[in-house]
């Protein structure tokens, strides 16, 4: 039952009913670890933690618990504490089929790389590899070679953005054959060993290099639709599961962003996208341009060229707005702030984001308010 009304954010009703569970059984860790999440909701960190770390003492094993405790943990700013319990995901039923098994041993950030290679496994999501490359160089600059699996749809964009790694689609079949490296690291990981280092790459400026000529041909694409600005926008993700939900807005949110005149909207949304394009142009009259030929699911390569094309993206968490701030396009990140992504280790890694956020029972018309007096003042620029 509290869970049922943790889904619908009545959190206050669900917290109760983890207290009557407390009650009838004081060692239960489900009640306190599903607690937590409710007070991460409520943006109450410190009892978070609390409640997390008494499941824990109840059941040392809980990886799920373990994974949660981390999470807040990188929201409190305790990141080595933090990404130490993240590494509890290998012991969640859920990573199980992920996890990769060599004969080499895994590289556990103490042993020296120089004359060694290195093998980098991605583990999770296209945009957390994405996010993650942006740490290859500090693998790079300490190992004689690095390679680099990945989804097989990311290879052509992270060879053009990492010459010096041999990037290639993954490939589990040989696992327990492969002569062809020293040491083993899943992508996740890394940070980890080079925290200091990454706290800097935060404000990097972009890592990703898209095919230029690409560029150019959505440059002009994009000419052919008018003179800008040019803003492209994604508001949902292809998986809308319930505890996902208050990361998204509905399109008919976005109602004070696309009335605001003389701009150009591109649909960057990669699936479930027809009737949202519908309902905006019957509703308010505004047409998102979408572009039939291209793929975006698939052609990340073509996404991030388009990307760099635009004046500015605006969207809620998800690939999208990783691919952008990648490539050093001006991003406006609509943020659910008590989000278990709302973290140094899966925000967009890079300076030309901007996030704003809203708390969990708030509307988001404050942050598209304050989203569109930028695009404003992107307009009065170009204009002048």
């Amino acid at each position: 039952m509290g869970n049922a009304l943790r889904d619908q954010l009545k959190l206050d009703e669900a917290i109760e009913y983890y207290n009557k569970s407390i009650s009838l059984n004081p060692n239960y860790t489900d009640a306190f670890n599903n607690m937590g999440i409710a007070l991460h909701y409520q943006d109450k960190s410190e009892e978070a933690i609390q409640a997390y770390r008494k499941a824990i003492s109840f059941n040392p094993d809980s990886a799920e618990t373990h994974q949660n405790l981390g999470f807040m943990l990188l929201r409190s700013g305790k990141l080595t504490e933090g990404l130490d319990e993240l590494e509890w995901r290998w012991k969640n039923p859920q990573f199980l089929s992920i996890q990769r098994h060599f004969l080499q041993p895994l590289w556990d950030g103490t042993q020296s790389l120089k004359d060694k290679k290195i093998l980098i496994w991605s583990e999770q999501g296209v945009g957390d590899t994405i996010n993650w490359s942006s740490l290859l160089p500090l693998i790079t600059h300490q190992a004689k070679h690095c390679i680099l699996e990945c989804q097989p749809k990311l290879v052509s964009l992270l060879e053009r953005s990492f010459p010096n790694v041999e990037v290639k689609p993954t490939n589990r079949n040989l696992d327990l054959k492969r002569d062809d490296f020293d040491f083993h690291l899943p992508m996740g990981s890394i940070h980890k060993y080079f925290i200091q280092e990454f706290v800097q790459i935060v404000k990097a400026k972009s890592f990703l290099v898209p095919d230029p000529i690409r560029i150019k041909f959505w440059k002009k694409r994009l000419k052919s639709l008018g003179n800008g600005p040019y803003i492209g926008i994604s508001w949902k993700s292809s998986n809308m599961s319930s505890e996902r939900l208050p990361n998204y807005s509905s399109i008919s949110e976005w109602s004070q962003i696309l009335t605001i005149p003389n701009i150009i909207f591109i649909n960057l949304q990669s699936k479930n996208f027809a009737d949202d394009l519908i309902k905006v142009q019957n509703e308010i009259g505004v047409k998102i341009n979408n572009f039939d030929d291209l793929d975006q699911f698939n052609n990340i390569a073509d996404v991030a060229a388009l990307c760099t094309a635009l004046d500015m993206v605006v969207s809620n968490h998800g690939t999208l707005p990783l691919i952008s701030v990648g490539v050093g396009t001006l991003t406006k990140l609509a943020n659910w702030r008590q989000s278990p992504w709302n973290n140094i280790l899966n925000n967009p890694v890079g300076s030309s984001v901007d996030i704003f956020e809203r708390d969990t029972l708030e509307p988001w018309d404050n942050v598209f308010n304050l989203i569109g007096e930028d695009i404003i003042k992107l307009t009065e620029n170009w204009s002048s």
